[in-house]
């Protein structure tokens, strides 16, 4: 019997995590030292790309990868609806026009068909960006968007924030890590406490084009540089410039150092969370219950097990399981129907398939450190639920 509440993500912290953050508090910098750019080249180097900028939040993160492509009030934006609204959010900061694109039902990523279909009913350059999410851990088909990119002209921001560690196979045959922008231009992580690197906060672009790399390197704070070649003109070792209006988007030493703690064990967190997803899978097979697609060829990073079931018995199996300590989530509620969005002229009816999504849609507790005691408990809850209510 499990007598403490299962939520539907949690983070693992151990002795060595806390070690090294301890070691940082007592070290010389608390902000602006070398951990972060320490990080910064570990994810760089396991992710497989030239470039990673650590900053505040994710969020943060796509607020400035909208600020270093320069997006202006008005500018077209592609993104989806089933999302944190962050994804959108980012862009709208700057005044950007978002159009959502309706999501695949059996992968619930965005679906590339009907973004092709939005793409050709209007001139070559109408969006100045597509920002596609790697939404639960399975990864969006980046070669085939990368292609769309070059045919109608736009900036991809692969929204990885569900997803490192995953990865999926191109048309050559060959492993592409999500995030290692081999067919998009930057791509963003998070790592709030329920993801895969958990540092309390955090977040961190990667790119593989200096141009980009140095416009968020700088964004992130205040737009301020001291590096020599940037500036106008030198009076001393003490200089800088304000070269552009940027934010306090920098992250402290110590959460530098729990990321790069956790990143040690990001390899075993995804072997973990597939082992899990595996046993759900088996478990749930014969109740009338939807588990999530895969596709071989895909490392899928499991974030999130999203399973779909009837939308009668959704808020009841919700319930539920809450009443047995076990807390379940609905991820996500389509963020065009957010009253904001709604307000900017978005309605229900836009996206029917990530609407009908919604209504099914329930994230099982997923996450390393979950036992296979407790998950045995969580089955055996969704068994008996549907033992009592089989009529």
């Amino acid at each position: 019997m499990i007598e403490h509440p299962i939520s539907y993500g949690h983070q693992l912290i151990t002795d060595e995590d806390i070690q090294a953050v301890v070691e940082t508090l007592k070290s010389d910098y608390l902000t602006q030292g070398p951990r972060i750019p320490e990080f910064e080249k570990q994810f760089a180097n396991y992710l497989g790309c030239e470039y990673a900028c650590m900053v505040s939040n994710g969020t943060a993160a796509l607020h400035l990868c909208a600020m270093a492509l320069d997006i202006k009030p008005s500018d077209k934006v592609i993104t989806t609806p089933i999302t944190f609204v962050a994804s959108a959010n980012g862009f709208r900061y700057l005044g950007a026009d978002i159009v959502f694109c309706d999501i695949d039902p059996k992968t619930f990523l965005m679906d590339l068909d009907k973004l092709e279909t939005i793409l050709k009913f209007s001139p070559k350059g109408t969006y100045k960006a597509v920002v596609p999410v790697d939404f639960a851990g399975y990864p969006i088909d980046e070669e085939r968007l990368h292609h769309l990119a070059e045919e109608y002209g736009f900036a991809t921001v692969i929204d990885c924030c569900h997803a490192p560690g995953g990865s999926w196979t191109d048309s050559k045959g060959e492993k592409q890590m999500i995030g290692n922008c081999k067919y998009a231009d930057m791509s963003v992580f998070s790592f709030h406490p329920v993801k895969h690197i958990a540092a309390g906060e955090g977040g961190c672009i990667t790119t593989n084009r200096k141009d980009l790399y140095d416009k968020v390197a700088l964004y992130r704070t205040h737009g301020i540089t001291k590096d020599p070649s940037r500036l106008t003109r030198n009076d001393g070792g003490w200089y800088y410039e304000m070269q552009e209006l940027g934010y306090n988007y920098r992250i402290t030493e110590f959460q530098a150092a729990l990321a790069s703690s956790q990143l040690k064990r990001l390899d075993w967190s995804i072997e973990r969370r597939n082992e899990i997803a595996h046993r759900y899978d088996e478990a749930l097979q014969n109740l009338p219950i939807l588990t999530p697609y895969r596709q071989e060829g895909i490392t899928h990073a499991f974030h999130l097990y999203v399973i779909e079931v009837h939308p009668s018995r959704r808020k009841a199996l919700y319930d539920y399981l809450r009443d047995h300590q076990i807390f379940a989530q609905v991820l996500y509620i389509p963020a065009h129907t957010m009253p904001y969005y709604k307000s900017l002229g978005h309605k229900e009816g836009e996206c029917p398939i990530a609407e009908d999504y919604y209504t099914r849609c329930l994230a099982l507790p997923m996450y390393p450190s979950l036992t296979d005691e407790e998950q045995q408990y969580v089955i055996d809850a969704i068994i008996n639920f549907y033992l009592k209510n089989d009529n």
